[in-house]
């Protein structure tokens, strides 16, 4: 007869596993727990619109910088801009968005269209449905102290894996 946590098909850490799973509880892991409580309340509301993932976001941008085009929309986001051609295409094909001719060839230039508006207001009030959930019991101080935590916490990703691709390349 096993350990109790062999029974429950967990294995028994050895001498020198102190660290191991310790990222099951760790900040990364928090995060990723919320973001994916987050997901599940606002990609089926997404759907309904019409949406597909990550297209609401780009919505977001053209609602509040009017046209763009498709290098700046993955330049914000930090995604592949093959990930945001596609998102453009099906945003086009289903009449959220229209692309039109830039000045060079090579560069659309994207607008919201009456329904890619509708959408994002509709989606805009269902975020911040979302919010006002997520943030429940958190005194005013405490918004924008979690606010800026996120923020230092993204800053600091970005500089350590700017750091590692430059040791990388070295």
């Amino acid at each position: 007869m096993g350990s109790a946590m062999e029974q429950h098909g967990q294995k028994t850490p050895s001498v020198g596993d102190e660290m191991a799973g310790r990222s099951l509880s760790d900040f990364h892991m928090r995060l990723y727990r919320a973001f994916h409580a987050q997901k599940n309340c606002l990609r089926p509301f997404a759907a309904s619109l019409g949406l597909g993932s990550g297209q609401p976001k780009l919505l977001s941008y053209i609602a509040v910088h009017g046209s763009c085009t498709q290098r700046e929309l993955a330049e914000y986001f930090e995604i592949d801009p093959s990930a945001v051609c596609r998102m453009l295409d099906s945003l086009e094909k289903d009449g959220f968005i229209a692309c039109l001719p830039a000045s060079d060839r090579r560069t659309k230039v994207i607008e919201l269209t009456d329904r890619g508006r509708e959408a994002i207001v509709a989606w805009d009030e269902r975020c911040a449905a979302a919010e006002s959930a997520m943030l429940d019991g958190f005194a005013p101080e405490e918004r924008d102290l979690f606010g800026d935590y996120l923020e230092r916490a993204r800053t600091n990703l970005k500089t350590w894996a700017s750091k590692e691709r430059s040791e990388a390349d070295e």
